[in-house]
């Protein structure tokens, strides 16, 4: 008789990424690890890494950081709920991506940049020539 091992099933990570829904296509899961927004077990990878059960994944897309334990392998995309049996979130990631959520919800909103309205020019303008030396009447 002979011994067979077995090896867990494995796949590759961009397609692994893909599947659990993290990224939209395979060719932004491929860009995020080219990039170093990926790692296993701390360590930079390559989107070709095989995948297996039991490694721990650290993913940061946008502003938030995941930091998942891979359960199962799929290279098939599936429904939300399907693909969220393929991972499990630790415990201190998902209070890390609470307090970031809270922290830029009291921050409040950014205002884009806008242009100076009218009013604003005349007075930009007005502290320009102030500063400048020159008579008011002096054409500039």
């Amino acid at each position: 008789m002979t011994a067979t091992t077995e090896t867990p099933p494995a796949i590759r990570l961009d397609l692994w990424l893909w599947a659990a829904r993290f990224f939209k296509t395979r060719a932004l899961a491929k860009q995020a690890i080219d990039n170093g927004r990926v790692r296993i077990g701390g360590a930079h990878c390559k989107p070709s890494r095989a995948v297996r059960a039991g490694e721990r994944l650290e993913i940061v897309r946008g502003e938030e950081r995941f930091e998942v334990d891979v359960l199962g392998v799929s290279d098939t995309r599936g429904p939300a709920p399907v693909a969220q049996t393929l991972y499990a979130e630790t415990e201190a990631s998902r209070e890390a991506r609470a307090a970031a959520r809270e922290a830029r919800r009291l921050a409040g909103p950014v205002a884009p940049p806008q242009r100076p309205d009218k009013k604003a020019r005349r007075q930009i303008k007005s502290f320009k020539q102030a500063d400048d030396g020159l008579p008011p009447w002096f054409p500039r």
